[in-house]
This record gives structure tokens, sequence and C-alpha cells, in this order.
């Protein structure tokens, strides 16, 4: 194993002394900085989501921000806005806390479509618009959002163009049996002092190993084919979900499989990316971007069993 490699796992492994049961989160959440994606994390209230986020902030040692979105939220709160300063007679920049590397958007679909908007732009475009000056954000920028299901009161539905910006969207479930116990001893652990295990040269270090991971030109086509069988009218569309599915996956969802199947062999020490590195992260990366139609969803249909047996048919 690499050194690099092994202060990954050093890294996650810390970050599960103190997060039980949530794995996968952990791990989206490292993929996120190392790719400079941004992360939404889906879950019930308690099951550690703000905690992972902070965790994992602190072991690699980066600016962290964390923002309550509430419904009477304004985006001057969330980007800053001009301030006039009397005594000089002349407007000042008060910048907001979207100025960091990692911003915890904690329920983030608690706050209407303006908020949204204004999150939109630093997201996309790692710039942020104050009055007329147009500023630069910090490297890496990313959003790691949580947010709580769609079906609680006071939440509002996030736009597609949005959902589409967030590399991946990790449902959080609760943790199983042992790891509860587990988390009764907590409240020692949590008030431990958390030192740095990666820097932000380590990150670099570690992009720079993901993208050394060989992608094979038949991986590269079963990713765009996978996309492709998504989208109603594609050549490649899977004819069993004719009329479930009413948008397919966009091209950004390529790019993201692509990125994400490099990460993940990078983790198993692999040197080349295999369909099992595909497969496991089908549900993460486009259970978010197909939209599923009204009578597939009376009917009670997944959309993350859907995209993953579009893939597998795709094999």
């Amino acid at each position: 194993m690499s050194a690099i490699l092994e202060k990954v796992h050093t890294t996650i492994n810390e970050a599960k002394k103190i997060v039980f049961g949530q794995d996968n989160m952990l791990e989206g959440i490292l993929c996120a900085l190392v790719s400079e994606g941004h992360l939404l994390i889906e879950g019930m209230p308690g099951l550690g989501k703000t905690l992972s986020v902070s965790t994992m902030s602190k072991l690699c040692d980066l600016d962290f921000k964390r923002v309550q979105f509430t419904p009477d939220l304004l985006p001057s709160d969330l980007i800053g806005t001009m301030v006039y300063n009397q005594s000089k007679e002349e407007f000042t920049t008060k910048f907001g806390p979207l100025f960091t590397q990692i911003l915890l958007a904690d329920e983030i679909n608690r706050s209407p479509a303006k908020v949204q908007a204004a999150l939109l732009e630093s997201m996309a475009e790692k710039q942020v618009t104050i009055g007329d000056d147009t500023h630069l954000l910090k490297k890496p920028f990313v959003v790691l959002a949580t947010q709580n299901p769609i079906e609680q009161e006071g939440t509002y539905n996030l736009p597609e163009a949005q959902l589409d910006r967030f590399m991946m969207k990790i449902n959080v479930n609760y943790p199983d049996f042992e790891s509860e116990i587990k988390v009764l001893d907590l409240k020692k652990e949590f008030h431990r002092k958390i030192d740095p295990v990666l820097t932000l040269s380590d990150l670099s270090t570690i992009k720079e190993s993901v993208e050394s991971v060989y992608v094979d030109d038949k991986m590269k086509n079963l990713i765009v084919k996978i996309i492709h069988a998504t989208r109603p009218g594609s050549d490649h569309f899977i004819k069993e979900f004719d009329g479930a599915i009413t948008a397919g996956a966009s091209p950004r969802a390529s790019i993201w499989l692509y990125k994400i199947s490099r990460f993940k062999a990078f983790l198993d020490g692999k040197d080349f990316v295999g369909p099992e590195h595909l497969l496991s992260i089908i549900p993460a990366v486009l259970g978010h971007r197909v939209v599923l139609s009204y009578e597939a969803i009376i009917d009670n249909m997944d959309v993350e069993k859907v995209v993953t047996k579009i893939a597998s048919k795709c094999l």
C-alpha cells in the first residue's frame, strides 16, 4: 500500500471512531474533497450527518463553516453584502460564510428558491457576485449539504438544475444494532481533540493518484451507454422503463461516474477501474438525476433500484 493511500485509510478509520455505521457517507465526503465536487446527504435527523462533515473537515485541516438553512434565510446571509461606512462615506464588502473551503449547508431544503439560486452560482462557477464585483472562492470549495426527507413538513424541493450540480446524493440510513451500541459511548470521544491527518498538499497528491488510475475504452463506453440508457428517446434506452422515466441523466453524470469510479478503484488499491467500481456508485450518482414519471411514483418504483437495474442490463 502506498503511503498516501495509507493516510487516506487512516483518515477514514479515525472518522469511524467518532461516526459509527456511516462508512459510505465518510467515503463520500472524502471523495468530494478530493474531486472538488458537491455532496448531498439525505437522512432523518440525528443520524450523524453534521457530525460527519465537521469531523472530516478537522481531519483534513480545511476551513469549515456551517449555515443552518431556514425559511427566512436571505441570499445576503449566505454570500455577504455591501455595507455603508458612514465615517469613510464609502461602501465596503462584508463577506458571508460562503467564503470558506467546506460549506456545510445544513437542512438545505428548508430554504426557498431565492437562497437556492444564490448558492447555485457558487457551486457552478466557484465565484460569487456581490454588488458589481465578482469574487473568486477559496480552493478547494466544496458544498456538503444535508437535507431531511422531502416528505417532512416545512421543506422545499431543490431545483433540478441545483440537484444536477451535486456529484452524488447519499442516503443515510439508521445504523445497525452494534453501531448504535457504540453511539452510547460517543460522548468521551466527541470531546477529544481531533488532529489533522491530511493536509491540502496531501489532497492534491491524492487527486493526482486518482487521475493516474487507468480507465479502459470499454469502461468509458459502458459509462456513456449507461447514461444514454436512462434517456427516453435514446437508441440505448431500456424499453422496460418506457413511461416510467420522464428525464434521464445529464452529461455531467457521465463525468462524475468517470471521476468517482477512479476514486473507488484508488481506495481499493487498484490501478484500473473495473465494472464493480462503476456499479457501486450508480445509485448515488444517478439516483437524484433520473426523474421518474408520476405513474412510476404512484407504483412505488424506487429510482435507485431503477438505475441499478438499467446499469446491470448494460453490462
